[in-house]
């Protein structure tokens, strides 16, 4: 692969030691010569001649030739929609919780010199784009991980109705607590912790996974990733639905609304430095997991 030499430094300094795996990158970057760059945002923590500092994510993405996350897997997916939109790749060093899409652990900073020697693959993960359509227009969206449609506050159920866009047909009917659409990389996310099929995040499908549905049959479903799905959501009283996009940016759905979930022209690519499956991955976060609970 190409040498890589100019990366943009992305932390999340509300996770725990992230502040000081962020100074500890900085200065193995330093030490392979690489040219950092960073949000202005953070100039006063991080000063140093050597860090060219943006005022956006866009222009970060942009310069740089990859994106470096510090932080959990949420650093990553937010950092996943800057990069993808600039067709930069991804690598994220883990400071959080389970760190499915991290690469690296705050002890194998040493492996970064692999990145200048190009000794590295990228591994395409495909995302959703996502199409909110009301009264007041559409508004559209993209995830790494899953789309999800559910209840507020009150405990009712609500009415899911799910068809193939374009009236290419009906498929079926829910009553639960919510649906999830997820992508493969999204299916040990949520998806997962709501009985939903554990996907290689390489592949290209949907998977929909309803939660909590009020049904001896209800049953996850798998797409094809040529299908685009049209879902409308409701309840009978004052209960509000909302739908919720990588569990960071949530809109609230209206009775006659429609949302349309299909395959985003765009990738999240992400820059792999180990020689280990995902399913060792799996089973050694959950194993690790395991022990700390």
């Amino acid at each position: 692969m190409d040498s890589i030499h100019k990366i943009a430094v992305i932390p999340n300094l509300t996770k725990k030691d992230a502040y000081a795996v962020t100074l500890q990158t900085l200065a193995v970057l330093q030490k392979l010569g690489t040219e950092v760059y960073m949000l202005a945002t953070q100039k006063e923590k991080f000063q140093h001649d050597s860090i060219h500092f943006c005022e956006s994510h866009e222009e970060m993405c942009q310069k740089a030739d990859m994106v470096l996350t510090i932080g959990g897997d949420g650093t990553i997916i937010h950092a996943a929609l800057h990069a993808s939109s600039v067709h930069k790749p991804l690598l994220g060093v883990n400071t959080g919780r389970l760190g499915f899409a991290a690469e690296l652990e705050p002890e194998e900073l040493d492996m970064l010199s692999r990145l200048v020697s190009g000794d590295y693959t990228i591994e395409k993960r495909m995302m959703l784009q996502i199409t909110h359509c009301s009264a007041e227009g559409k508004q559209k969206f993209r995830a790494m991980n899953d789309a999800v449609i559910s209840r507020g506050s009150l405990s009712r159920l609500i009415d899911i109705d799910v068809s193939l866009a374009a009236d290419r047909g009906y498929i079926c009917h829910y009553r639960a607590d919510g649906l999830i659409v997820s992508t493969p990389t999204g299916s040990s996310a949520y998806s997962l912790a709501a009985g939903g099929p554990v996907v290689e995040p390489t592949m290209k499908c949907i998977l929909m996974t309803p939660v909590c549905s009020h049904s001896l049959f209800a049953r996850p479903v798998v797409f094809s990733h040529h299908s685009q799905l049209a879902v409308t959501a409701s309840c009978d009283d004052d209960t509000q639905v909302y739908l919720t996009i990588d569990g960071a940016m949530t809109v609230v759905l209206h009775k006659e609304d429609k949302v349309l979930i299909s395959t985003a022209e765009t990738e999240t690519e992400l820059i792999k430095l180990k020689d280990r499956t995902f399913y060792k991955v799996l089973n050694d976060k959950f194993t690790e997991r395991g022990r700390q609970l």
